[in-house]
């Protein structure tokens, strides 16, 4: 990048860059940052725009027994209830990274009573399509877009044995290929693109010792709290402990209860999301990333492109650069 250019965008914050391409057009002051001490925007539960509505598909065995009872004897009845509050995300993955996202929450599912040993994605109910097709999407996008970077986490393995796991580690080998980064490469947007890479894989489980291409799990703080107020003052009590080491989520995606649900039978996750992105995206500009002990990194919402939270994360970056006043 030209030393005009990088000029011209030290005058506009980074929330103008085109976001499908926003990693590429970065200063270079941030080049050479760890990008766990960058601002990223994630997808929480990225892959649940088509959660399979169809009767092949049972609710997942996360759920409570009487769930389950409820949906296989009146699945007519239970189950538009279940997806309403299931989907937390409408686009598909090239959808969500054309708008900036660069960090994918892929929770993995084989289906019970599947002879086959496809794999899918779940969150209260199993995806129709499968982990393959969805990788494949990924590596189609990144090979358009060969200065971006993606971190795809891999964890909540339900159904899954050892063979399962093989297979899938394989899947992601054969899919990825050279664009994989080994954990012990340092994660800097320059050396990532000297050296070809564009693919940070992490894996909850314990497989990940055996496996240079494979990172160890990202934590993930979640709130569990339906209200935008309740979910704020629970990060800003656990900022006072300080942030992990290394990449981690700060999901600011709330969670509905029963008693909420209840309380609010005409309305769905959705609802509940965009009432209260207006308070979420506030405290979130007064976030700040890099190495102290406050800092924050990714950060995952859900219908993340629905709304001003993907520039909103990335422009936090700004306050990574010494910009003149």
């Amino acid at each position: 990048m030209s030393s005009v250019v990088v000029s011209e965008l030290n005058e506009v914050s980074l929330k103008h860059l085109p976001m499908d391409r926003w990693m590429t057009h970065l200063p270079c002051a941030l080049w050479d940052l760890p990008l766990w001490n960058m601002a990223i925007p994630g997808s929480h539960n990225a892959i649940t725009y088509c959660l399979d509505k169809s009767d092949r598909s049972p609710v997942d065995l996360t759920q409570p027994d009487m769930l389950q009872k409820l949906d296989k004897y009146m699945k007519p009845l239970i189950r538009p209830f279940v997806y309403k509050w299931a989907v937390t995300q409408e686009c598909t993955p090239s959808e969500q990274l054309d708008c900036g996202v660069r960090y994918c929450d892929l929770r993995i599912a084989h289906r019970p009573n599947d002879s086959s040993n496809d794999l899918y994605f779940y969150h209260g109910v199993y995806t129709s399509i499968t982990v393959e097709t969805v990788l494949k999407e990924i590596r189609e996008w990144l090979d358009a877009h060969p200065r971006e970077v993606v971190i795809l986490s891999f964890s909540h393995f339900l159904g899954l044995d050892q063979e399962l796991h093989t297979q899938l580690i394989t899947t992601i080998r054969n899919v990825f290929t050279s664009k994989l980064c080994p954990k012990t490469e340092m994660a800097t947007l320059r050396n990532l693109w000297t050296l070809g890479y564009q693919v940070i894989v992490s894996y909850e489980h314990y497989v990940v010792n055996c496996h240079a291409d494979l990172w160890s799990h990202i934590p993930y703080w979640w709130a569990n709290k339906c209200k935008a107020e309740a979910l704020i003052e629970e990060f800003e009590c656990k900022k006072l402990n300080g942030r992990p080491d290394g990449f981690f989520v700060t999901g600011i995606n709330l969670t509905e209860d029963l008693k909420y649900i209840c309380s609010h039978p005409t309305e769905s996750l959705k609802d509940l999301v965009m009432s209260t992105y207006p308070a979420l995206l506030g405290w979130v500009r007064n976030q700040t990333p890099g190495s102290n002990t406050d800092s924050l990194n990714i950060i995952a919402g859900d219908f993340v492109t629905e709304s001003q939270f993907v520039p909103t994360v990335v422009a936090l970056n700004e306050k990574l650069l010494n910009w003149p006043s």
